[in-house]
């Protein structure tokens, strides 16, 4: 089975509510979804968000990125994934992101001939049910207690709240507050802040020492992602463990990490790390290094990116800060039944490929309206 055609889609999708994050507040989700299509007829889709302050990537440049890379891809037997990463490794240095969706998009396409689950392709899964972390965020600690409380009646028992976003101290009086309230639940949960660089290294060292023994399980990307003697500083202060986000890459970044004692895990992401394959690589050199992971997509990707993510947190050999998927906060998205959320968890599709079933019309519809809106 052959590669026939690659098609980059760039769509604009509406969100339910805005995420209000250190830095950025998320209105709308402009992504770029990847069609692929064997000589045979099959269709295998991928997706990746535009990440400016993370990957560096808008949805022009993946547009262009993707363009790029189908030469090199063309005609390719579809399932030599490790030849297609070479490849486009060979044409294209970085644009992570752009990778992915391709990359994701090779996979579905290889399941869905094979009739595989994309798990399967992966070595086979671990896990079949995941639980997914609750965004809470806003400056309202009466607010956040309230929708904490809401989220964990409905099942949820993972948490991530949004820091950066007002002082330090301010921040970790609401930390506090949300954490007490979640720990005496009366079930176990797994409570975790996220400041997505939001603090400078002496404000971050205030917020961990104001936080006091309140339970929280990690403290994700306090400082500026390439600020490792920062990012140590603060884990060497810290009652909790530190994780790192917009600071992992690479493997390198991961060993140099724990290297210097800067983080106990991280978030690993396919945008940042370039496709499920590298997502799955790092899991298993965290796992190694004795080092906890998340696995998460970035705010606003639909249930194509949300799906392979749940395919690879299955594969992964540990999971033990839990699994983020966004498809949830979109108002609209492009498949016919999306990937679902059930009492905090998520279970992997076991159809074939990603397990999901675009909808090309919905696709096309929000294709429009990004060239509607002509967003780079």
């Amino acid at each position: 089975m052959k590669v026939k055609a690659i098609e980059p889609i760039a769509v604009s999708l509406p969100m339910k509510k805005p995420v209000q994050m250190a830095g950025e507040t998320v209105t709308r989700a402009d992504n770029v979804l990847v069609r692929i299509e064997s000589d045979d007829g099959i269709v295998g889709w991928g997706e990746a968000a535009s990440a400016p302050t993370m990957t560096g990537e808008t949805v022009v440049g993946m547009m262009a990125a993707v363009e790029l890379l189908t030469p090199s891809l063309l005609k390719r037997s579809a399932d030599d994934f490790a030849g297609a990463a070479a490849a486009m490794a060979a044409r294209l240095y970085g644009n992570s992101g752009a990778k992915a969706a391709v990359e994701i998009a090779l996979h579905d396409l290889v399941g869905r001939a094979s009739k595989r689950p994309v798990y399967a392709l992966l070595g086979g899964r671990q896990r079949s049910r995941m639980p997914v972390l609750a965004v809470i965020g806003s400056l309202n600690a009466t607010a956040d207690i309230r929708e904490a409380r809401e989220r964990f009646a409905a099942g949820y028992r993972a948490f991530k709240i949004k820091v950066g976003l007002g002082s330090a101290l301010a921040d970790a009086e609401r930390t506090r507050a949300i954490c007490l309230a979640l720990k005496g639940m009366g079930e176990p949960c797994l409570v975790s802040a996220d400041a997505n660089q939001g603090f400078g290294v002496d404000d971050a060292l205030a917020y961990v020492r104001a936080l006091g023994d309140c339970g929280l399980d990690f403290f994700e990307q306090p400082v500026e992602a390439h600020d490792l003697d920062g990012m140590a500083r603060v884990a060497a202060a810290s009652r909790v463990p530190i994780g790192a986000d917009e600071g992992l890459h690479s493997r390198d970044d991961i060993v140099r990490h724990h290297e210097r004692k800067a983080a106990r895990g991280g978030s690993l992401k396919a945008i940042k790390l370039g496709g499920l394959r590298a997502v799955l690589d790092a899991g298993r050199l965290c796992n190694r290094l004795g080092m906890k992971i998340n696995i998460s997509c970035k705010t606003g990707e639909s249930s194509v990116a949300s799906a392979a993510a749940a395919h690879v947190a299955a594969a992964a050999p540990a999971l033990d800060w839990g699994l983020t998927v966004t498809n949830s906060g979109l108002a609209e998205d492009v498949v016919v039944e999306p990937l679902a959320v059930v009492r905090g968890h998520v279970e992997v599709p076991d159809r074939p490929g990603l397990g999901i079933e675009v909808d090309e019309r919905r696709v096309r519809r929000w294709q429009q309206e990004f060239n509607a809106r002509k967003v780079a």
